[in-house]
């Protein structure tokens, strides 16, 4: 079989349709419609259903898939490896972290990485699901807890504190709640949306925590976005739990108030992970030194 379009095909699946794969290979739509037909053919079996919102892997397309995928993973991981033969480290970088941590935190800093190594390029993939290193969906990961994932090696960068914010715009109009009780009437709670993975442990605990005969209190705002927690409560929709390290900067701002500072909610460490196979890869050790000398720098 012809890999580049075994490449195409891969880039179809995972987009969905022709025009996105298209936009992501730089080819028309026409060009990639036409290598997967080639394929099909020479196959002499059908790989997508069409219809008119998208295509869906026939059962036969789906095992292609699964090969062409391990494939394709094993090697970029054999391309990673042969690049970090060179003296110096260059080439692209892909690092994927959650979405808040990733745009309010990662990414303002990575200037400075790229001033010291101008011969990296770096891709960030902010996504609050796991990305599966192992199969090269990217070559190193800051995730917000301990990955459940085979052969990757975990470092430890900080621990992740937990408190309730709200804005004083808000804390004016409604009230500043002086225990936990008072969070069960005359005030709006913003959590973690349902039905959706959660970047951390135990994310809603404001729902649970003393909440008294009603076990679980009512919300009035779910976002499946640390980040846009953070902008509903700066905003003065009402109160949620953050990340101290992303709310301490607008805190010190006077943008956020801390609510009932003596509540803090659960604790975790965030963790700096790559493939094992990548542990001699001079741009992760750059990067990791990088990383752990900001975290250093930090308030967390």
């Amino acid at each position: 079989m012809d890999w580049d379009k075994l490449r195409i095909f891969h880039a179809v699946a995972q987009a969905g349709s022709f025009t996105r794969a298209g936009e992501i290979l730089a080819l028309s739509q026409s060009a990639v419609s036409r290598q997967i037909s080639a394929l099909e053919e020479s196959l002499k079996v059908p790989l997508f259903h069409r219809h008119a919102r998208g295509l869906i892997l026939t059962e036969q397309g789906e095992a292609l898939f699964e090969t062409v995928h391990d494939v394709s993973g094993k090697l970029a991981m054999a391309e990673a490896i042969v690049g970090e033969s060179r003296d110096e480290p260059t080439g692209e970088l892909r690092i994927t972290t959650t979405v808040g941590f990733g745009s309010l935190w990662l990414t303002p800093r990575l200037g400075e990485f790229l001033d010291r190594y101008p011969d990296i390029t770096i891709t960030v993939l902010v996504d609050d699901r796991e990305l599966d290193l192992s199969m090269r969906e990217a070559d190193v990961g800051i995730r917000m807890r301990a990955s459940t994932q085979p052969d990757l090696v975990q470092r430890r960068l900080f621990r992740i504190h937990h408190h309730l914010y709200a804005s004083p715009a808000y804390l004016q109009r409604f009230g500043a709640p002086q225990r936990l009780a008072d969070l069960d009437r005359n005030q709006r709670l913003i959590v973690w949306g349902t039905n959706v993975p959660a970047p951390v442990p135990e994310i809603n605990w404001l729902l649970h925590i003393d909440a008294g005969p009603i076990g679980i209190r009512q919300s009035v705002l779910k976002v499946n976005s640390t980040y846009g927690l953070l902008t509903a409560v700066e905003s003065g929709a009402g109160i949620a739990s953050l990340p101290d390290y992303l709310a301490t900067p607008l805190l010190k701002e006077g943008r956020l108030t801390r609510v009932l500072p003596d509540v803090e909610g659960p604790v975790n460490d965030a963790y700096f992970v790559y493939p094992e196979e990548l542990r001699n890869s001079k741009r992760i050790a750059i990067f990791r030194e990088f990383v752990l000398g900001k975290v250093a720098e930090w308030e967390f």
